[in-house]
């Protein structure tokens, strides 16, 4: 087997999962009756400190349905240019939405709150409204970084002020939980609307869920019956979601520690990059050696799957199916990349 350090989404179900599957209550989702659903929903909205949740096939759909229920067709949501939620989900927010992204930098992965400010101040007559303002914790394409508590509760008292929702992408809030030592749902009381994988670091095999307001849900239940997303005994894959929510999110940060070996083999193997490893904080690491496709060639020679997501930026990503000898192994093949 490859060492696959591509994504954290492709981590396998455990064995305890498999068996929680095998033997999960199930009823129609679509009705509001499975149990096993009903149940990871409530454990979500407790962790994440909301009033309901909602349990989805994946993370863009739970952000698809954010933007949905919290803007109107016309609305502009302002976003980080690198967001997931405005590069990485093949334009379906204009698409579902009808909304259109006011993006500023995020080379740090966080928004300039001036500038976010700036932008919340100018609008005028003329200007489409803004309704959302959408920030990424991690972010992914900074390579996995944080935001700071203090930045978030800013940013959020902002949008509050100029009656704008916040909508979290945490896709990986619980590694910014377990990097930060801040709990998620301090971490989460910033946002409206919170959207967490299962599927990233958790390791359960499908889903994502959205927390909020109780009202705010009713309507993103409408809303995901319009995208395709109502289940029905979806307490077979909800089964290994409750089992990875009870296990001890401690554990990430064996991937945290995996990524820095990562990350100090890229600095010591290209020097004068620019590379600087003490900014992985957390499970992905992202960098932009002088030949990427040469690179990700000797890598898979070498028995090591990674991948771009920007031209030029390679990005490893650790999870639980990867262990030390796989990262040995990665580090040996950077040392010796040419």
């Amino acid at each position: 087997m490859p060492v696959d350090l591509r994504s954290d989404t492709v981590t396998r179900p455990t064995a305890e999962m498999r068996r929680a599957m095998a033997g999960a209550e199930v009823g129609d989702d679509h009705y509001g009756e499975d149990p096993t659903v009903n149940r990871l929903q409530e454990v979500f909205a407790d962790l994440v400190g909301t009033e309901d949740a909602l349990y989805v096939p994946s993370g863009t759909m739970g952000n698809q349905i954010a933007l949905r229920t919290l803007t109107r067709p016309g609305d502009t949501v302002v976003a980080g240019a690198r967001q997931h939620i405005v590069i990485y989900e093949d334009g379906a927010g204009p698409i579902n939405a009808g909304i259109t992204f006011l993006t500023t930098t995020d080379e740090t992965g966080q928004l300039d709150l001036a500038s976010v400010e700036g932008t919340l101040d100018s609008a005028s007559p003329s200007h489409a409204n803004v309704s959302l303002v959408a920030i990424e914790d991690t972010h992914m394409a900074s390579g996995g970084r944080i935001w700071p508590l203090d930045a978030l509760t800013a940013l959020g008292g902002l949008a509050a002020s100029r009656g704008c929702a916040l909508h979290l992408d945490g896709a990986r809030l619980w590694n910014a939980a377990v990097a930060s030592g801040i709990p998620p749902r301090v971490r989460a009381a910033c946002a409206t609307t919170v959207m967490c994988c299962l599927s990233k670091g958790l390791g359960a095999p499908v889903g994502s869920l959205l927390g909020g307001p109780a009202e705010v849900l009713e309507e993103a239940r409408r809303q995901r019956r319009r995208l395709g997303g109502a289940m029905r005994q979806a307490g077979v894959v909800a089964a290994a979601g409750l089992v990875a929510l009870a296990a001890p999110l401690d554990r990430l940060a064996e991937d945290h520690a995996k990524a820095a070996r990562l990350a100090g083999a890229i600095a010591d193997r290209w020097p004068d990059m620019g590379f600087e490893p003490e900014m992985v904080q957390t499970n992905i690491v992202v960098f932009e050696p002088p030949e990427p496709d040469r690179l990700l060639h000797h890598l898979a020679e070498g028995g090591v799957l990674a991948q771009t997501v920007a031209p030029g930026r390679v990005r490893l990503v650790t999870h639980a199916d990867v262990d030390d000898a796989g990262i040995d192994l990665a580090c040996r093949l950077i040392g010796k990349a040419p």
